[in-house]
């Protein structure tokens, strides 16, 4: 009976290179672009030239050996299993250049993966028999551990799709799963097939071959195949392979299948996805702040004080929702804690008039008593708490300020997850701070962030699942909120924080876009046209991860010296890598995201 291959089939003679007879012993195979191979068998990582004969040799006891290519040659790493650490190396001009290795990570290491990211950055995951797993960032200089994470027992085959950030992990006996390989995130999970009973595999899953937009896995059953379409998994018909086919490897749309006659090329009817649209530009912080003093979501909203003395000693004030409010110099160097409970958002005005007075203050939404916090600034950035104002709200959360000009004292927007705004005036009276509410309007759902441009008299409202609205500042202008920027391709919910840059030649908008770790930038004024949006990235030299699911963040165009002679931006960031930490404040310069947007200043 004639066997029906449902999406292979046998390369045809001369179609494609079969892998050389030298690769018979090899239990890992890799082709390389010049047509040669690497072969890794029991006893040594041997390079190919195409005809089969070895160019070079590495002896040593290896398994798991990973491969990237690009223009600068070939990256591949092996573990050497008598040491229990990873060694890289790279593929120059008919040689095994050894490079640094990785130091032993503490457990022994069952599965091995490169992943090259977006920023053309090569990671390794290394990943233990009882799921203790590490991602590393290599480099020449040294490598660095970006993260822990953990993952199921008994992996035995990784893989990464770098196009799509996909770990795809095999769990011996159970089933193939699918997590995100980006370290900046949560790190969720897709099961992709499971063992029987659960799912439809006849035992779990064997090695792993990566296919352009997918992944394929063996079983007793056969060959099974995953294409990415959207946002789901789709599993493709299952295949019959040859006799005995256990490894697998893939170039391409040649699938590498290992059997015990040898290593054998067969073509993949496979179609390719569709060529992904322009990725978001990358701008790198160039300074972090210290870690808050506490674990998990803590960090939450900067704001930013100028020293109009010195801008060079200006201060970077952030909210710990555990513990208080944080001051940092532009180095990122913690210099105050001011332990005044569950602090949210914070904003900042300076020379505010308070009758015969003029000072330098900062507001903050306090979670335990619904209040609002006023912080006096001196001339040094000292801050300072000095009253906290009730509220009738139930669950406080965002807060900007608004000053407009002539006005006395300072106005503050406060509102609850509920969706109500109010709008007060802050003022001083015998020394005492006190706030009358002006007004009271609201949002369909839950909003947070907010900003009012002080010369326009706007105020702009995030609401977190929907978008981006506008409204007078001015309560006596009161109007309807009106609808900017609604989420979308451009803008994705969560909207969280967001601050005004006054450039000289008009003012932009920065909107940290959560759910897609991206800050959006349009113009602050009619029509609010879009610039586009960028990601902040990894700082490899400075040793400064990426930030992602940014809650807060600030602008300023302030010139601040040194890398901020434009102004600065300073985002929150959700996840601390590079290692793994509490979360932070990273500080990215202005002429950076101008030169990524082509922005005028």
């Amino acid at each position: 009976m004639k066997t029906t291959f449902l999406f292979l089939m046998l390369a045809a003679a001369g179609a494609m290179a079969a892998p050389p007879a030298s690769t018979r012993a090899a239990h890992d195979l890799a082709a390389l672009p010049d047509g040669g191979w690497l072969a890794l068998d029991r006893h040594a990582l041997k390079l190919l030239r195409p005809d089969g004969s070895e160019a070079a040799s590495m002896p040593l006891r290896g398994r798991q050996l990973d491969v990237r290519t690009g223009a600068a040659g070939t990256l591949a790493v092996v573990i050497d299993a008598n040491l229990e650490r990873a060694q890289p190396l790279r593929v120059e001009n008919g040689r095994l250049v050894h490079l640094p290795p990785l130091p032993a990570p503490g457990f022994g290491i069952e599965a091995a993966c490169l992943y090259r990211d977006g920023q053309a950055l090569d990671h390794l995951f290394l990943i233990g028999k009882d799921g203790q797993a590490e991602q590393w960032l290599l480099g020449a200089q040294g490598h660095r551990q970006v993260r822990r994470l953990a993952l199921p027992p008994k992996v035995k085959h990784c893989r990464v799709d770098d196009a799509t950030a996909t770990l795809f992990v095999a769990e011996e006996d159970f089933g193939l799963w699918a997590y995100s390989a980006d370290a900046e995130g949560p790190g969720g999970r897709e099961a992709l097939a499971l063992a029987a009973p659960l799912g439809n595999l006849k035992n779990g899953p064997e090695a792993l071959a990566l296919l352009p937009g997918g992944v394929a896995t063996v079983d007793r059953d056969g060959l099974h195949a995953w294409r990415r379409e959207g946002a789901r998994w789709v599993a493709q018909p299952r295949a019959v392979l040859p006799a005995g086919a256990r490894g697998l490897a893939a170039d391409g749309n040649t699938l590498l299948t290992r059997t015990d006659a040898g290593w054998r090329a067969t073509a993949l009817k496979w179609r390719a996805p569709a060529a992904a649209g322009a990725s978001l530009p990358i701008v790198l912080p160039r300074a972090q702040t210290d870690p808050v003093a506490r674990a998990g979501d803590a960090a939450d909203d900067p704001a930013i004080w100028l020293n109009r003395r010195d801008p060079g000693a200006s201060r970077v004030l952030g909210t710990n929702k555990k513990q208080g409010l944080l001051v940092y110099d532009l180095a990122g160097k913690q210099l105050q804690l001011l332990e005044s409970g569950r602090l949210n958002n914070v904003d900042v005005r300076q020379d505010v008039r308070f009758g015969a007075d003029r000072r330098d203050v900062a507001v903050a939404t306090q979670r335990d008593d619904n209040a609002i916090v006023v912080f006096t600034i001196d001339s040094d950035g000292k801050v300072a708490e000095a009253a906290r104002l009730a509220t009738g709200l139930d669950d406080i959360y965002g807060a900007c300020l608004y000053l407009p000009a002539g006005d006395d004292g300072v106005q503050a927007f406060v509102n609850d997850k509920d969706g109500r705004y109010q709008h007060y005036r802050i003022t001083q009276q015998d020394g005492k701070f006190a706030a009358t509410l002006l007004r009271t309007f609201r949002t369909a759902s839950q909003p947070e962030g907010c900003v009012a441009d002080d010369v326009t008299g706007t105020l702009f409202v995030g609401e977190e699942k929907r978008g981006l609205w506008t409204t007078p500042a001015d309560a006596a202008r009161a109007a309807p909120l009106k609808m900017v920027l609604p989420v979308g391709p451009v803008l994705t919910a969560d909207v969280e924080g967001m601050g005004i840059y006054r450039g000289a030649h008009g003012s932009y908008l920065v909107v940290s876009s959560q759910g897609n770790n991206s800050y959006v930038v349009l113009d602050a004024a009619p029509p609010y046209r879009v610039h586009g949006a960028f990601r902040i990235g990894i700082n490899v030299a400075a040793g400064i991860d990426g930030s992602s699911e940014t809650d807060g963040l600030e602008v300023t165009s302030a010139n601040l010296g040194g890398p901020y002679g434009a102004g600065m931006l300073v985002v929150q960031d959700g996840f601390k890598r590079l290692p793994d930490g509490p979360q932070n404040f990273k500080y990215v310069a202005w002429e950076d995201i101008a030169a990524a947007l082509k922005l005028g200043r």
